[in-house]
């Protein structure tokens, strides 16, 4: 990944003493690598959870089995409840949420592979992206892992 963002992403949370959580579904803790890979991420990164399944959605973050059911697990709703619920447990300032299709199976007419939601909840605000990524499972995980960057320094 670009080491510049890491950089400013780090120096941000360190200077404003914020602290980050984050549950990934289809990013596969590829978030949480990055965010510590720099020696001092443990003042800010409090929690990174992969929670892939429905169930250790529903169990280890606390997403309604309604919301999965109503909107699919690949959502923005469940992006959103993602995001807040890791924030929540964790006690975290900022809390990302990650969920989507990265192939090469899974993807339906609604939800083609590369369908990734990707949200950012704070006190102050949530701010959540969908996008269309393409290529193979491991480039739509890169990139969504690129993306999620990018969402958390505008934020910063």
């Amino acid at each position: 990944m670009r080491s510049k963002i890491l950089i400013k992403i780090h120096n941000k949370l360190l200077s404003r003493k914020k602290t980050i959580a984050v549950a990934e579904s289809c990013s596969g803790g590829m978030l949480s690598a990055e965010l510590t890979k720099k020696a001092g991420a443990s003042s800010y990164f409090l929690l990174g959870v992969v929670a892939y399944s429905n169930k250790s959605k529903q169990k280890i973050l606390k997403i309604p089995a309604q919301l999965i059911s109503d909107y699919g697990a690949v959502s923005r709703q469940v992006a959103i409840s993602m995001a807040k619920n890791i924030r929540k447990v964790s006690k975290a300032d900022l809390g990302i949420g990650i969920t989507g299709v990265a192939g090469p199976t899974g993807g339906s007419v609604n939800k083609p592979i590369g369908t990734v939601f990707i949200c950012l909840d704070s006190k102050k605000r949530n701010t959540c992206r969908k996008f269309s990524f393409s290529g193979n499972r491991e480039e739509i995980r890169k990139e969504t892992t690129r993306e999620a960057l990018r969402l958390l320094c505008v934020h910063l």
